[in-house]
């Protein structure tokens, strides 16, 4: 992926330039001037490559595993991460400590200083006071100089932690074994990957503030006890008192957020299964039940953010009232011991709370809150890297020469040998195997399995569906561990799955998978797995792009550049699950005769098949059923012995003659055009154009102020919305009117008040007292110093509660759209659209929605109305000042509109290179067997670990430019504090020390929040791009409505007859593609059964997609005289009944499955299942029809999935009835079972069959 990408120009850049990330201006130009697309990222620095830190972590965890066997103990992730990460980690504490203790500590008591040179009667002199004020602006200097470097640091650590976590999670993923997969899911794989590891990249800039508060603390309750006495003690009392509370809001908000990890993993586990098999649902007209179940888990994940997000805003409520209620109680108790108060002492204190607010009730909690949501992830982490790994040997693992076959307690763990130069020959062995896929199952899924494979020799393997055909494979690739028993394997294996598994990449990759590319080999490999005709028919040839699970082809292509694959591959043994049943009969011969029979024959074959017809001209024949081996011999000997094997074959002689006679033709006609020029283009690697994917949509350009307007409407209305700015505003009025009376009240008892009394006399005779407006008591500056304070903690509570209820409305809505948006798109989109593309959307955006989005715009609402009132207060005391602050203001706009097109192409790009991660995930884990059967687990973690690289690239510049942009920032606010400071002791005068005191107090505030206002602005852009994807995709091309219109409502009977014309039908797939079917015209005739045959790609299932009306139509389909184009979708598709070509089912019970609208009682379906011999199986399943059935159906082979698709269809008991090749994946006597069954039930019913010849 980066062979031919730039340097990074963090790579190059000196000292100087780093520490003040001078490295990164050339981003910002080349980001101001264009929108940064992929092509723009730089190559990965050595240090945060994907492999390298995952070999880093991946060798502390082996370790740790090594050295907890003996001693019998847990093994702990975390120690692993600290063996790696933690010495950077303690170097960094102490430029922590420099800043925080030091600096920090120093400034509020140079400020006293420079204060007392204002109190009346101060003998300081003028440069005496320029010391003071330079040292009060040296120490915000120097804190901006250390504290960006070091947070740049910080954040580069908990990426390079995320990393590692994620290259380690996708390497066990890949070694996990077929039970542990039942016991996790790939949503649950996917959450751990988008949110879990994503706490490092918090955790570890809070996790410094764990040590630095508490000492912090000491050593300011001790100046401050200097200060005013015992008086620091009540209001540190004060201050401190809500930490416990923030404790315990903080454990409440980590256990609530491993509950919403649990529904957010389950949500998104539905949506995965939902995106999987739309197409059925779509069919089946299951969109209803499908949103009941959607909602039902996200109004489950919604209640416990909604919890956990009222904690979040009292925790950010107290940001506005925490120090003001702390330097109420020091003031007011310092007062009522019979004190007086003066500038001085009061904004040292206000400087000091200022500190310790900052670190102990913002970093501290927040710390202790990310570094336990952290150890929880942590823990999820741990518990899924200690799950049982498969038996496989890995790629790495040493290859053994020589016959290897271990036993120890009962279980063989095979090893792959291969052949010694003694020629001792290769093949298998097994002896007594038995298996089990679930430890504590009663019966066994392979009971006592012995027989023998030799070189040379083709074995096939039969047997009724269920009856362990797949598991005998499984475990001789050692996927289903023996109970007892061994098998010896002598040689390499290659294996192609039952299911087709294609991931996404060209046709030619997918068939190579790793392999060098060998012209010749390559054609032969095509030719007999007859795949030129379709890569003459595929628009790039073999550099065809096929999507996620091969979406773009059919199903017979897919099964055979499934069985491509696994014919390249140069092995001594070849195991082949079913590549015969999803072709038409002449290529399934061709396959047969020409590449098993002939390619391979030199090979040690084992073929699983129901195709019957070939069973005469193999080798030796192995009878499987209910997990016994029932016989074994050739053809003629299992003939010979009389068992019910005969049953088997009677569907084999029924076999029309014709249709042997043209297979005989055909053979001759297919070896002919074989021989015929094999030069043809479309093995030339100068393919003149290269295919061109769908990218994700990335939009452009600033967020819409649209995007914020429908955020709002989302949230309850623009009337909602002015009045949670109107709470904002109210709040931070009354909190700053507390700020401004203070001062007030300091300047009275400095110039007015004598000994705490207001003297009328000595008032008259100071010049001074002339300045007041009006003058009060102290008794009345009390009370409304109190008022301010408590009407200051009631308005912020209330604001933020209505804040988050909006947020959280708003949050709810739009998932509710996107959701029904995307199950009303057409199936075009689902066809160009990767799974993990839309689950991103639904996983890391809606996430991003529910709880990033909130945080980032109140901390904008909050830092913006605060900007405004300390405005207000400087300006208030010295309107000259006005003049900086202007000039600052015009400085940090430019500078923001300068860092902000950066940042948002940043952030997309972040974004986007991220999608590529997940589908990755997604695809391996899908095609996991076939991924170890090949051992090509080498070249996916180097696939993963590129997909890595690239979204850390990105991710590196988002953490450089934001970090940059924060340091420029505080430079310019550092400029202000030297003007503000300075002013008074230029400008002369004479100047309250109270006024000194408040404006410089806060200036320097103003530092650390405006660059965090800014950032957090631009965070918030970041976060509303969430809301423009899932936007978009609410307004997605939408099928025709679900319901006709009252007045064309069908009849309830209709269809009576069934009687189907197809009328100058066109059928495309989108409105730019060619037409797929071209003006086909005719009739079915009610109760008529129609096979539809032609060669693999002929448009049969294009023409179920017609009738289905899943894509674009030209012309009209009729059913019994009705248009179905004027018919509402539902009342057209749940009309028809479809056993589709891969069985799909769902999670959830057996009833659910069969009937989601519980619209039939029990016996319905007892009978149904009893129709299609599904009575015991299900009866063996624990509690019958309420049985749990997993992801995908794994829990049944594919032929009893394909039985309960036929229940569904006996339940639904319609006049038309579709079987797309129904019959692929079962046994003869099933097949012949399913059309006597269809024939019963169907002397009334339209059957549409689609069949390849």
């Amino acid at each position: 992926v980066q062979h031919d990408r730039r340097t990074n120009p963090r790579a190059k850049a000196n000292p100087l330039s780093a520490l003040t990330f001078i490295w990164t201006v050339p981003i910002f130009w080349e980001g101001y001037k264009k929108d940064l697309l992929v092509d723009d990222l730089f190559k990965p620095l050595k240090e945060h490559t994907s492999s390298y830190l995952g070999n880093k972590l991946e060798k502390a965890w082996e370790g740790e595993l090594k050295r907890c066997k003996g001693k019998k103990k847990n093994p702990s992730f975390l120690r692993c991460i600290v063996k790696v990460f933690g010495p950077k980690i303690m170097l960094l504490a102490i430029v922590a400590f420099i800043s925080e203790i030091g600096l920090r500590i120093a400034q509020p008591l140079l400020l006293g200083g420079l204060i007392s040179f204002f109190t009346p009667g101060s003998k300081m002199t003028l440069n005496e006071a320029y010391i003071w004020a330079l040292g009060v602006v040296l120490c915000s200097g120097f804190n901006v100089l250390f504290m960006h470097p070091y947070m740049m640091a910080v954040m580069h650590i908990g990426m390079k932690t995320r990393v590692a976590a994620c290259s380690l999670v996708y390497r066990k993923a890949l070694r996990l074994s077929k039970v542990s997969l039942g016991q996790t899911t790939v949503g649950q794989i996917v959450n751990l990957l988008s949110n879990d590891v994503n706490r490092f990249d918090i955790a570890f800039i809070f996790l410094q503030y764990l040590w630095i508060g508490p000492l912090q603390t000491c050593i300011v309750t001790y100046l401050m006890w200097l200060q005013v006495g015992p008086a620091a003690v009540i209001g540190l009392v004060t201050l401190f008192i809500f930490i416990p509370l923030q404790a315990w809001l903080g454990k409440k908000s980590s256990s609530l957020r491993m509950k919403t990890a649990i529904r957010t993993d389950e949500r998104v586990r539905l949506m995965n299964e939902i995106i999987n098999g739309i197409q059925v649902i779509k069919m089946y007209t299951w969109e209803k039940p499908f949103s009941y179940l959607v909602s039902l888990a996200r109004r489950k994940e919604i209640g416990v953010i909604k919890k956990s997000s009222y904690i979040r805003g009292v925790m950010m409520s107290y940001i506005v009232f925490h120090t003001r209620a702390a330097i109420f109680f020091t003031i007011l108790s310092h007062v009522l011991f019979g004190n007086g108060i003066t500038a001085e002492k009061v904004f040292v204190l206000t400087s000091f709370y200022n500190t310790l607010r900052q670190t102990m009730t913002v970093f501290f909690p927040q710390g202790i809150q990310q570094v336990a949501e952290c150890l929880i992830s942590v823990k999820r982490l741990q518990k899924f890297l200690l799950y049982e790994e498969s038996t496989v040997a890995s790629p790495r693992d040493e290859k053994v020469n020589g016959k290897v076959n271990l036993e120890n307690n009962g279980i063989a763990n095979l090893l792959y040998t291969h052949i010694t130069n003694n020629f001792e020959k290769s093949g298998i062995v097994a002896k007594n195997a038995c298996a089990k896929w679930q430890p504590d199952a009663t019966d066994y899924c392979l009971n006592n399995i012995s027989c023998e494979v030799v070189p040379g020799q083709l074995t096939v393997v039969i047997g009724p569906v269920g009856s362990g055909k797949t598991s005998f494979f499984h475990a001789l690739l050692q996927e289903l561990p023996l109970s007892s028993g061994s098998i010896s394997i002598a040689g390499t294996i290659s294996y192609a799955s039952q299911e087709p598994w294609l991931f996404h990449g060209s046709v030619r990759q997918n068939i190579l998978f790793g392999e060098p590319y060998i012209k010749e080999k390559y054609r032969k490999v095509v030719k007999v797995c007859a795949l030129r005709t379709d890569f003459e028919q595929l628009p790039y040839g073999d550099k065809t792009i096929v999507g996620e699970r091969g979406i773009s082809l059919s199903g017979g292509q897919r099964a055979r550049i499934n069985l491509a694959r696994a014919v390249y591959k140069e092995t001594d043994i070849y195991l082949l699950d079913d590549p015969l049943s999803a072709v038409d009969t002449h290529v399934g011969k061709h396959l047969f005769e020409d590449c098993i029979q002939g390619y391979l024959r030199h090979k040690s074959v084992i073929l699983i098949t129901h195709q019957l017809q070939y069973l005469e001209h193999v080798d030796q024949i192995i009878l499987l059923e209910s997990g016994s081996l029932k016989a074994k011999g050739t053809y003629y000997e299992l003939q010979n012995s009389g068992l019910d094997f005969t049953k088997l074959l009677t569907i084999k002689e029924e076999e029309p003659e014709e249709a042997k006679e043209i297979s005989s033709n055909r053979k001759l006609g297919s070896r002919q055009s074989s021989m015929n020029s094999v030069n043809s283009s479309i093995y030339d690697d100068s393919f003149s154009q290269n295919p061109i994917e769908v990218g994700e949509e990335m939009s452009k350009g600033s967020v819409k102020a649209a995007v914020y307007k429908h955020y709002c409407v989302s949230g309850g209305g623009c009337c909602l919305a002015i009045f949670v700015l109107f709470m904002f505003i109210l709040s931070q009025a009354f909190a700053s009117g507390g700020d401004y009376w203070i001062t007030f009240w300091v300047n009275l008892e400095e110039h007015v008040y004598v000994n705490g009394v207001y003297n009328a006399t000595i008032t008259a005779n100071n010049p001074s007292s002339a300045s007041y407006p009006f003058i009060v008591s102290r008794d009345i500056c009390i009370y409304v110093y109190s008022g301010l304070t408590v009407l200051t903690i009631l308005a912020t509570l209330f604001r933020s509660f209505l804040f988050f209820l909006m947020c959280m409305t708003a949050s709810v809505n739009l998932h509710d759209h996107m959701f029904t948006s995307i199950s009303r798109a057409t199936m075009w989109f689902f066809n160009n659209n990767s799974s993990g593309r839309i689950l991103n959307r639904f996983s890391k955006d809606m996430g991003a929605i529910d709880e990033l989005l909130p945080v980032a715009m109140m901390d904008v609402l909050q830092i913006g109305i605060t900007l405004l009132a300390i405005i207000i207060v400087v300006a208030s005391i010295n309107v000259w000042l006005l003049i900086p602050t202007v000039c600052v203001g015009i400085l940090f706009y430019f500078l923001r509109l300068f860092y902000i097109a950066t940042s948002r192409s940043v952030k997309r790009l972040e974004g986007v290179t991220r999608s590529p991660v997940f589908s990755h995930l997604n695809a391996s884990l899908q095609g996991l067997t076939t991924i170890r059967a090949f051992n090509a687990q080498e070249i996916l973690v180097k696939e993963f670990d590129n997909h890595q690289d690239l979204h850390s690239s990105a991710w590196f510049l988002f953490i450089g430019t934001s970090r940059s942009f924060g340091f420029w920032l505080d430079v310019v606010c550092l400029i202000y504090i030297c003007f503000v400071t300075l002013s008074f002791l230029f400008l002369g005068g004479s100047s309250f020390g109270g006024n000194v005191g408040l404006a410089i107090s806060q200036a320097i505030g103003l530092t650390g929040m405006f660059q965090w206002g800014m950032r957090q602005s631009t965070e918030l852009e970041n976060q509303m791009t969430s809301v423009e994807r899932v936007l978009e995709y609410s307004r997605l091309e939408s099928e025709p409505p679900l319901e006709s219109p009252p007045d064309k409502k069908p009849r309830t009977t209709w269809p009576e007859e069934g009687k189907l014309q197809f009328l100058n039908t066109h059928l495309r797939y989108s409105p730019t593609d060619p037409w797929v079917l071209k003006n086909l015209n005719f009739v079915i005739q009610p109760k008529e059964k129609v096979g539809i045959v032609g060669r693999t790609g002929a448009g049969k299932s294009s023409l179920i997609s017609a009738l289905f009306r899943l894509s674009e139509i030209d012309g009209s389909i009729l059913i019994d005289g009705i248009d179905c184009a004027s018919v509402g979708l539902h009342e057209l598709r749940s009309k028809i009944s479809i056993i589709p070509q891969e069985p799909v089912l769902f999670s959830g019970t057996m009833r659910k499955n069969l009937d989601p609208f519980d619209e039939h009682n029990d016996e319905v379906l007892w009978n149904a299942l009893d129709e299609v011999e599904l009575r015991d199986v299900v009866n063996e399943l624990s509690n019958g029809l309420q049985a749990q059935i997993s992801e995908g159906g794994a829990n049944l082979s594919v032929g009893q999935r394909q039985l309960v698709c036929l229940a569904r269809a006996i339940i639904r008991n319609n006049k038309i009835l579709v079987l797309d090749e129904a019959t692929a994946n079962v046994d003869p006597q099933t097949d012949f079972f399913i059309q006597d069954t269809k024939g019963k039930r169907n002397e009334n019913i339209n059957t549409w069959t689609r069949q390849c010849w």
